[in-house]
């Protein structure tokens, strides 16, 4: 039997041609598609899942269900970067933010500027954090808020103070007032709170400065950036068995070797692998715990309005409903402060703690 023979451009002809029938017909050999982030997926919910309120997953890898808005403005509070709609939250978490406005007005801190809490559902945003995920981590400006109301515009664009130099990394005297001691110590009294990142020159400031009581001092630890703001995380609450909650903080007020080593060059040094992408731009849902997915894919409450939590004894419009339910629910006002009546998540706080994370600056 004659093989039959073949120049090697036409055979190279005869591949190409192959290679393009089964592209045609779906057979050629090609990688998966790729699956959509899933930051753009919760970037994209404009509101929260109707649910009982569960945090699921960790800190940096989660999201959240039966979540409520703080209002873009309260008596002691406005809220900045609203077109991030990054104003959600457990309730635990709201409510406690509301009640951090009115404690600090009392000891003297004109208001606050509310930062970044969460996305409607969580999950990893578009820009900017990696934790922030769960609904229990929030920013407060260290700018007292004005003794006026900030424009949208103005909410939008305006600067915050930076407290700490860039080059000494020790706080700005000038700018640094005892109010601002007083506002950590009151976010660090409550028991819900087990941590408070702050800038290390911040930490140095607090460990040179307070006097008598220092058990609070525990909770504040340091971490890269937050000059401007300092970041509340609360446990994991009751409710949320999914919920992962982090290591106990070290013993002590935390004034030792472990913050004097941000005072040296080693904290500082270039990243060494600068061009790694950041988790949030390659995790997709299959990252992400399972009941993610539902919560995704859950019902949209009637309306914002309807998920908004005012406190202080004020109701909110209406409990989280479905869109098409024929009336809402009532809220009820007892228990954490009128809260929609779906919330049923406000418990002591477990006896869990927080580890300082590692990241290198830029990564």
């Amino acid at each position: 039997m004659k093989t039959l023979k073949r120049s090697l451009p036409g055979r190279r002809l005869l591949l190409t041609a192959a290679l393009a029938v089964l592209a045609l017909t779906g057979l050629a050999a090609r990688p998966a598609a790729a699956e959509e982030l899933a930051k753009n997926l919760f970037g994209a919910k404009k509101l929260p899942a109707v649910a009982a309120p569960q945090s699921i997953g960790f800190y940096s890898k989660g999201c959240f269900a039966g979540g409520v808005a703080i209002p873009l403005d309260g008596p002691k509070w406005e809220v900045m970067r609203p077109s991030r709609n990054r104003r959600w939250g457990h309730p635990t978490m709201i409510a406690l933010i509301e009640k951090l406005s009115r404690d600090a007005a009392a000891d003297g801190w004109p208001g606050l500027l509310v930062g970044d809490i969460s996305q409607p559902r969580g999950g990893p945003m578009l820009t900017g954090h990696a934790s922030h995920q769960i609904g229990l981590d929030a920013d407060i400006w260290l700018t007292p808020m004005p003794d006026r109301k900030l424009s949208l515009e103005q909410r939008e664009n305006m600067s915050a103070t930076l407290l700490v130099d860039e080059k000494t990394h020790l706080v700005k005297d000038a700018l640094w007032v005892p109010a601002h001691m007083r506002l950590l110590k009151r976010a660090a009294s409550y028991a819900e709170v087990e941590r408070i990142l702050v800038n290390p020159g911040i930490k140095k400031k607090l460990c040179d400065t307070v006097k008598g009581d220092r058990a609070w001092l525990r909770k504040v630890r340091p971490f890269w950036g937050h000059d401007y703001h300092f970041h509340i995380r609360i446990g994991c609450q009751l409710g949320s068995p999914n919920c992962k909650a982090q290591e106990n903080t070290a013993p002590g007020d935390g004034c030792d070797q472990s913050l004097a080593w941000w005072f040296t060059e080693e904290p500082w040094r270039p990243n060494k692998n600068p061009d790694r992408p950041k988790a949030r731009d390659v995790m997709t849902m299959a990252s992400l715990p399972a009941a993610c997915q539902a919560v995704l894919d859950g019902p949209d409450p009637a309306s914002a309005e309807a998920v908004t939590y005012y406190g202080d004894g004020v109701p909110v419009a209406a409990a989280p409903v479905l869109t098409k339910a024929p009336a809402p629910a009532r809220a009820s006002a007892s228990g954490a402060a009128a809260l929609p009546a779906s919330v049923n998540a406000f418990a002591a706080t477990p006896e869990i703690g927080i580890p300082l994370p590692r990241p290198r600056p830029g990564n």
